[in-house]
C-alpha cells in the first residue's frame, strides 16, 4: 500500500460516474482517459486499485473525518478550535455531510476492476491478488457508508453513463453484500501483503478481521446469535492462527505506537501518508485539506498560546485560567507538534445521576493508573520547555518541566507540588478547559522538517488487540465463558513496563486479570476506552452497541447529553446527494433523508 507502483490519479479518476463530489457533475459531458477495456490490462487493474486507495487516505487522517469519530461521545470533549455541532448535536444537517457520497467513485472503479478484471491476461494468481484487493476495498467502503448513514444506494455494476435517478437498498442487502465481498476477499488475497501491494495493504488476514467485526456488527443490529457465533469463530480463528497472517500484540503497550512499527505485526491495515508524490497529495504546510495526516495536531493544546505562563493562576469558580504577567513558556516546535485545538479528554464532572462527581476519563476508564500502563502511554502529561521563562518562582530554561499534567488532583495546584514550590504549572484534571489539557501522544510525528507540516505516519485504522477485544464482544453476546480470557491478554500486557522486574511484570499481570462475573457491556467499553482512545473507533463503538445515547447521556450530559437523541446514530444523508437525484421514484428529502433529520 506504501509502495504501490507510481501512477497519475488524475487520470484514473472515472468521470462519467453517478455521485462525485463535484456540484455539477450530471451537467457535464462525461470526459475520461479509461474506457471499460482498460481495466483488462495489467496497468489498468493495479492503477484501479491504486486510485482507490488514494481516495482512501484522502479521509483517513483529515480533520473533518476524524473529528466525525470522536466528537459528541463518552470519551471527549469539544477543543476551544472545534466547532460546536458535532459535539453538542446541535443544528447538525445534510448539509454538513455534503461529498459524503463522493466514496462512490471508487466504488464504480472497484466495480470496473470486478467485472471486467477477470478477462485480463493476467497470470492466474496475479488476476487473484488484484480481484481479492477490489473485493475488500468494496466491502471497506459500504461497510463505512453503512455504518454511517443506514440504507444507502448499492451499487454493484460499472456505471458509464450518468444518471440523475437512484435509490437506497435495504440494510440487509448492503450487509449481505459486504459478506460476499469480504468472504471472496479472504479466499484470493494471500496470507502476507505480496508485491506490489507492501507496507500494510489488505490481505487475508485484515479480510478475516473485516469479516468478523461485520458478522459482530450486524448481530447487534439484528441480535443475531448466528452472526455472533461466525464473529467469534472468525476473529479466534484469527488469533490462533496470527503468525500465519504476521501479526501479534508487542510485549509493551507504547511499542504499538512507535514510529519504527508503523508497519510492524499489530497494525492490521493502515492509510498511508507520506512526502513521496507517487503515494498521494501530501503538501508541506498544509493546514488542511484532502489526504493530509492531522490526527495528531487534533488532541493538542494551546502550549504555545498566551494561556499558560510561570505566573499563572487558575480560577475554580469560572474555571478559567489567569493568564500571568510572564510570556508563555513554549514556542511551537515539530517535538511538541502543532496546536490544533479541536478535541479533548473528557475530565468534566458528572453533577447528576448513578456518576455524580465522577469524571470518565480519570475514575471510570482510566481509574487504575497505578498497575494499567495505558493512561501514560497514551498521554503527553509532562511537557519540557524550549525557550527561558521567568517567573516568580524562578527561572525556566529549555530542559526543565514548565508543564506537569498530574492525573490527580494535587492541593499545592498550579504552583506547588507535594507542598514544595514548583517553577513551572501543575495541572489537575479539574484544571483542564477547552484551552488546556494532557495531549494525546500516540500519533506523535518528530519526522517533519518544518513544526508546520503534518503527519507522514499512516494513520492505522486495524490493530491486532481489537482483534481480542471483538472476540470478546461476541464471546460476551454468546454467554460462551471465553470473554474474559480474551480481554486479559489486552490487560495483562497493559500492565507491563520496561522498568520493572519479572517477577513486578507478572505480579501486574495478574493484578490485571478480570473473571467472566466482571465483563458487562459498560466494562467492556471502558477497555476499549483503554485501548484505543484517540485512535478515532470510538463513535462506531457506540453505535455498534447501541450505547451511544445511553453513554453519552450518562457520560457527557452537559455538551452533548441535553441534545442528542436515538436517531443521532445515524448522520444525515448528504444534502448535495438529495439534491442531484431529480429522476425516478426517489426524489427529494422526504424519500431520502434519514429519520430526524430535516
Amino acid at each position: 500500500m506504501k509502495r504501490l507502483k507510481k501512477f497519475s490519479y488524475i487520470t484514473l479518476a472515472v468521470s462519467a460516474l453517478v455521485f462525485s463530489s463535484c456540484n455539477d457533475l450530471l451537467d457535464e459531458q462525461p470526459r475520461t482517459q479509461i474506457v471499460p477495456s482498460f481495466f483488462s490490462t495489467p496497468g489498468g487493474l493495479l492503477g484501479g486499485i491504486a486510485g482507490v486507495y488514494n481516495s482512501i487516505r484522502g479521509s483517513y487522517g483529515t480533520e473533518g473525518y476524524t473529528l466525525q469519530q470522536m466528537a459528541g461521545t463518552d470519551e471527549h470533549l469539544r477543543g476551544g478550535g472545534a466547532g460546536p455541532d458535532f459535539f453538542t448535536y446541535n443544528g447538525i444537517d445534510g448539509n454538513d455531510f455534503n461529498g459524503g457520497f463522493g466514496v462512490y467513485t471508487s466504488i464504480n472503479t472497484l466495480n470496473g476492476i470486478l467485472e471486467i478484471g477477470p478477462t485480463s491476461e493476467l497470470p492466474e494468481a496475479t488476476k487473484n491478488l488484484y480481484l481479492g484487493q477490489a473485493f475488500f476495498l468494496r466491502a471497506f467502503l459500504y461497510f463505512d457508508l453503512v455504518q454511517t448513514y443506514g440504507a444507502v444506494p448499492l451499487h454493484t455494476e460499472f456505471i458509464t453513463v450518468p444518471s440523475k435517478s437512484d435509490k437506497k437498498a435495504s440494510v440487509d442487502e448492503i450487509y449481505a453484500l459486504i459478506i460476499s465481498d469480504l468472504t471472496e476477499a479472504s479466499n484470493r488475497l494471500p496470507n502476507q501483503v505480496t508485491a506490489p501491494f507492501l507496507g500494510k495493504a489488505a490481505a487475508k488476514g485484515a479480510a478475516l478481521y473485516l469479516l468478523g467485526k461485520v458478522y459482530l456488527t450486524r448481530g447487534w443490529l439484528n441480535d443475531n446469535n448466528s452472526d455472533f457465533q461466525q464473529a467469534y469463530t472468525i476473529l479466534n480463528d484469527l488469533i490462533t492462527n496470527q503468525a500465519t497472517y504476521g501479526f501479534g500484540l508487542w510485549q509493551d503497550y507504547a511499542d504499538a505506537f512507535a514510529i519504527a512499527n508503523d508497519y510492524g505485526k499489530e497494525n492490521i491495515f493502515v492509510s498511508d501518508h507520506s512526502s513521496d508524490a507517487t503515494y498521494g497529495l501530501y503538501q508541506l504546510g498544509a493546514s488542511g485539506g484532502a489526504a493530509q495526516n492531522l490526527v495528531p495536531w487534533l488532541h493538542r493544546w494551546n502550549y504555545s498560546g498566551n494561556v499558560l505562563g510561570a505566573n499563572s493562576t487558575f480560577n475554580p469558580a469560572t474555571k478559567a485560567w489567569v493568564y500571568g504577567s510572564t510570556t508563555n513558556l513554549f514556542n511551537r516546535d515539530v517535538e511538541n507538534g502543532r496546536p490544533y485545538l479541536r478535541v479533548r479528554d473528557n475530565s468534566a464532572t458528572v453533577s447528576t445521576g448513578p456518576n455524580a462527581g465522577k469524571k470518565y476519563i480519570y475514575d471510570q476508564a482510566f481509574v487504575n493508573r497505578n498497575i494499567d500502563t495505558r493512561y501514560d502511554k497514551t498521554f503527553k502529561t509532562v511537557w519540557i520547555v524550549n525557550k527561558t521563562s521567568t517567573g516568580s518562582r524562578g527561572t525556566l530554561v529549555p530542559g526543565d518541566t514548565g508543564v506537569w499534567f498530574v492525573d490527580y488532583e494535587e492541593p499545592g495546584a498550579p504552583h506547588a507540588v507535594n507542598g514544595r514550590p514548583f517553577k513551572g504549572i501543575v495541572v489537575t484534571p479539574s484544571m483542564h478547559t477547552d484551552q488546556v489539557w494532557p495531549a494525546v501522544k500516540k500519533q506523535d510525528d518528530n519526522t517533519r522538517v518544518s513544526m508546520n507540516d503534518p503527519s507522514t505516519r499512516p494513520v492505522v485504522l486495524y490493530r491486532f488487540s481489537d482483534v481480542y477485544l471483538l472476540a470478546a464482544e461476541a464471546a460476551f453476546k454468546l454467554g460462551n465463558g471465553e470473554a474474559a480470557n480474551l480481554i486479559n491478554v489486552v490487560r495483562r500486557r497493559a500492565a507491563y513496563k520496561k522498568t520493572n522486574t519479572q517477577a513486578e511484570n507478572d505480579a501486574a499481570a495478574l493484578a490485571m486479570e478480570i473473571t467472566e462475573n466482571d465483563v458487562t457491556l459498560d466494562f467492556i467499553l471502558d477497555e476499549r476506552t483503554r485501548e484505543f482512545y484517540g485512535e478515532g473507533l470510538r463513535r462506531t463503538d457506540l453505535v455498534r452497541t447501541k450505547s451511544l445515547l445511553a453513554r453519552v447521556s450518562a457520560w457527557n450530559p452537559v455538551e452533548a447529553g441535553s441534545n442528542i437523541q436515538p436517531f443521532h446514530a445515524l448522520r444525515p444523508i448528504p444534502q448535495d446527494q438529495i439534491d442531484r437525484v431529480t429522476e425516478g421514484d426517489c426524489i427529494g428529502t422526504d424519500c431520502w433523508q434519514n429519520e430526524g433529520y430535516k
